[in-house]
């Protein structure tokens, strides 16, 4: 009954994509569901009204999601082609010579 099996755990990249692809799926399926039921997309001036003064919160916290998005995968494609991100510039050509 004892059994040593090792449990592999999906990497922090793995989960955040799958996270991406849910709440993508997510969104286009209730926008599909809502094309079904009514005939017509959503009305995205109706549903920021119907926020009020909080559309801009939810607007600012969109955007700073894809923000976070769009930075990992800049990072991601650094790293797959080996471009240093972080490297300081030299200091040899800054230094005065005596």
């Amino acid at each position: 009954m004892n059994q040593n099996s090792q449990r592999a755990d999906w990497s922090v990249s793995t989960m955040s994509w799958y996270a991406i692809l849910i709440w993508f799926s997510a969104s286009l399926f209730s926008q599909v569901a809502h094309m079904a039921i009514y005939g017509i997309p959503y009305d995205a001036n109706l549903m920021l009204a119907s926020l009020g003064p909080y559309a801009w919160i939810m607007i600012g916290i969109e955007l700073l999601i894809w923000g976070v998005i769009a930075l990992s995968f800049v990072v991601k494609v650094a790293k797959r082609f080996g471009i240093e991100l972080t490297k300081p510039p030299s200091s040899e050509n800054a230094l005065p010579h005596n």
